[in-house]
C-alpha cells in the first residue's frame, strides 16, 4: 500500500502554526514511509473563502518547504461528485430524503436553549420542562428517515445521512486511542442542502476517498467528526483510513493559542520575527512528536526518525525562547549570501546605502553567530548601519570625557600607520599603545566601543574596526578625538 497524506486548509483566512504543524506532521509520514503528500483547498464556504487567503496559505506552505507533491484540489470544483455519492447513499439505503425546513430546527435549538438558561437562573425545571430539554437535546431523528413514510408532494428536501438504530461505533486513533461511541449519540448530518449543493462534512469524505488518503493526521478538534463522517465510508463500502488526531497548540499560559500570545500566522514568522523555515519545521516538529532528547532534528532524521508512535497526547505549549535557541543554531550554519538577501529585503533595511549593505554584507559570517532571527541580527549590525556622527547617549556619553578624548587622539595614528588592518594587528598594536602611556585596555577599549558604536551591541573590539575598515573607524573616532 502507498501511504497517502494530505493537508486541507479552509481559506478563510492565514496559514495557523497549528495547521502547518499539521501540514508538517503529514509530509513527515508520507516522505517517511515512500509515500505522497497531496494538498486540498476546502474553499466550499463561497462567503467567507478568497483567493488572497488561498495564495496566503500555498505561500507559506512553500516558505516551509510543505508544497504538495501533485497541484492542489479545490474542492468547490468537486461538487457533482459529492452530490452524486449523497444519491448513492440514498439508493443505499444509507441517507434519505428529509423535508423539514432548517427553520424547525433552529426552532428546536432556540427552544433547548431557553430552557437551559431558564434552568441555569432558576436552579431546576419542572419534570415536563427537563424531559422536554433533554429531548431537544438528543441528536435529531426526522420522522422521515422511515422509509415508508412519504414524501409531502413538492416540498424541498435535504439529503441526510442514515445512522444505524442501534449498536456503536468504535475508532483506534494513533494518539487518542480506542474510543467507542453510540450511533444514537451521533447527529444524521445533512449531506446535500435543499439547494443540491454538498456540505463539508460529505465533501471532505468523499475527496479523502477519490484522492487515495491513507491517513489522515489532523488537529483532535475534529476528532467529533471522524465519528460523524465514518459513516458514509460505511454507507459506500469504501475503507476507513487511519487517524492520528494531534492536540491543539497552546500558548505559554497553557490556554488556545490566540493572539494574545503573540504570532500565529506563519507569514508573521517569516515577515516579522525573522525566523528560518528550516528552523520553524525544525521546531513545529518538536510541538507534539519527541525522539528521545533530540533537540536539533534535521530534515533528513525527520524523515528517517518519524513515525505516529511518537506523537503526544498532551498540548505543547508554544515557547518563543526555545524558538530562538533553534534558530539561532540554523542562523549560525546558514548561508552567508542566503542571510543577507533575508536580511536586506527587510523594511528596516531597504533604505540603506549601498555602502552600508555591503558592510553587512561582508560581516554577515561574524554576525549570524550572534543572532537568534532576522531582527536580531539588524539589532547586531546597528553599528554598522548607524550614519555619521554617532550619537552618544547614557553610559557610552559618560566614559567620553576630556581625558579618553585625549586618548583617542594619541591613539589614532597609531591605528592610521598600520600597515595591517586584521584582528590580530590591531590588538597587538591596542596592547602595545596602553603599555607606552602606562594604563590598562579598559580604559581605552570602552572607549574606543563607545564612539565606534554608540552602545550597540556589537562583538570584540578589535572585530568592530576590522569590520568597519580603516575609514569608517578613522572618522567615527576622529568626531570625539581632542
Amino acid at each position: 500500500m502507498t501511504v497517502v497524506t494530505r493537508f486541507a486548509p479552509s481559506p478563510t483566512g492565514y496559514l495557523h502554526i497549528g495547521g502547518a504543524r499539521t501540514a508538517l506532521f503529514s509530509w513527515l509520514y508520507a516522505r517517511a514511509k515512500g509515500g505522497k503528500f497531496l494538498l486540498r483547498i476546502e474553499d466550499t464556504d463561497k462567503e467567507r473563502s478568497t483567493q488572497a487567503a488561498i495564495d496566503a496559505i500555498q505561500d507559506g506552505l512553500n516558505w516551509l518547504g510543505l508544497g504538495g507533491d501533485e497541484p492542489p484540489v479545490l474542492q468547490s470544483t468537486r461538487a457533482d461528485r459529492h452530490a452524486e455519492v449523497a444519491h448513492a447513499l440514498v439508493k443505499r439505503g444509507a441517507a434519505y430524503h428529509c423535508p423539514v425546513p432548517a427553520e424547525d430546527l433552529q426552532a428546536r435549538r432556540d427552544e433547548a436553549e431557553a430552557l437551559q438558561k431558564k434552568k441555569s437562573a432558576e436552579g431546576s425545571l419542572s419534570a415536563g420542562e427537563q424531559a422536554r430539554m433533554e429531548d431537544l437535546l438528543k441528536p435529531f431523528r426526522s420522522p422521515w428517515r422511515d422509509p415508508a413514510r412519504p414524501l409531502p408532494e413538492g416540498a424541498p428536501t435535504v439529503v441526510r445521512l442514515r445512522m444505524p438504530d442501534t449498536g456503536e461505533l468504535t475508532v483506534s486513533d494513533n494518539v487518542q486511542g480506542t474510543v467507542s461511541r453510540s450511533y444514537a449519540d451521533l447527529d444524521e448530518l445533512i449531506l446535500l442542502r435543499s439547494d443540491g449543493t454538498p456540505t463539508y462534512m460529505l465533501a471532505v469524505v468523499v475527496d479523502d476517498h477519490d484522492m487515495g488518503v491513507t491517513h489522515v493526521i489532523r488537529g483532535d478538534d475534529h476528532f467529533l467528526n471522524t465519528f460523524r463522517q465514518l459513516p458514509i465510508y460505511i454507507g459506500m463500502g469504501w475503507p476507513r483510513p487511519d487517524y492520528a488526531h494531534v492536540p491543539l497548540i497552546h500558548g505559554p499560559d497553557g490556554k488556545k493559542l490566540s493572539k494574545r500570545h503573540g504570532a500565529t500566522a506563519v507569514d508573521e514568522y517569516r515577515d516579522i520575527l525573522g525566523y528560518l523555515p528550516e528552523a520553524m519545521r525544525n521546531y513545529l516538529l518538536r510541538l507534539g512528536w519527541s525522539h528521545g532528547d533530540d533537540e536539533i532534528i534535521p530534515d533528513e532524521k525527520a524523515i528517517e526518525w518519524f513515525d505516529l508512535t511518537g506523537l503526544n497526547k498532551a498540548p505543547a505549549r508554544l515557547d518563543f525562547a526555545k524558538l530562538d535557541s533553534v534558530n539561532k543554531h540554523y542562523m549560525a550554519l546558514a548561508d552567508d549570501q542566503r542571510l543577507f538577501d533575508l536580511w536586506v529585503a527587510r523594511p528596516e533595511a531597504k533604505a540603506l546605502p549601498d555602502a552600508i549593505k555591503t558592510r553587512i554584507r561582508d560581516a554577515m559570517p561574524h554576525l549570524k553567530t550572534r543572532a537568534a532571527n532576522l531582527v536580531q541580527l539588524s539589532e547586531q549590525a546597528r553599528f554598522l548601519t548607524d550614519l555619521k556622527p554617532i550619537q552618544l547617549t547614557g553610559k557610552a556619553a559618560d566614559q567620553v570625557n576630556e581625558e579618553a578624548r585625549g586618548r583617542l587622539a594619541a591613539l589614532l595614528p597609531h591605528l592610521e600607520g598600520l600597515p595591517e588592518w586584521s584582528e590580530p594587528a590591531i590588538k597587538e598594536e591596542l596592547a602595545q599603545f596602553c603599555a607606552r602611556i602606562g594604563i590598562g585596555l579598559g580604559k581605552i577599549g570602552p572607549v574606543l566601543r563607545a564612539v565606534l558604536t554608540g552602545g550597540a551591541p556589537a562583538p570584540d573590539i578589535s572585530l568592530v574596526l576590522v569590520l568597519l575598515g580603516r575609514n569608517e573607524a578613522f572618522a567615527r573616532i576622529r568626531e570625539y578625538a581632542r
